[in-house]
């Protein structure tokens, strides 16, 4: 398994904004090969920004490669730099292995 996040600073007062984004966007994602799930997570507010993670769980770090190759990476990243006003300075990428993972029985 991998994970890839971007954490984002959103400006304060942009939160609604930002989320609404996420919400509307088509992310190209339900149909790229290795794509588990995708989670948009809100984090702590501090003075001038709340903190933000894209969360994206993917089969292998070579399908997450493969995706940000892809039309669909392309396509679901159009118009991003009109966004960038609603964040200080860029998201920030962090890409994990998993070296250990619990899941449930059943």
């Amino acid at each position: 398994m991998f994970i890839a996040m971007n954490r984002f600073k959103v400006q304060l007062g942009s939160e609604e904004e930002f989320e609404r984004v996420w919400r509307e966007r088509d992310s190209h994602l339900a149909s790229v090969p290795g794509f588990v799930e995708f989670h948009l997570l809100k984090g702590p507010t501090r003075e001038d920004h709340t903190l933000y993670a894209s969360h994206t769980h993917w089969r292998s770090k070579e399908d997450f490669e493969a995706w940000t190759r892809s039309d669909a990476f392309r396509a679901a990243h159009k118009g991003a730099g009109e966004r960038k006003p609603l964040y200080i300075g860029g998201p920030e990428f962090e890409g994990f292995s998993s070296v250990v993972a619990l899941v449930p029985a059943g």
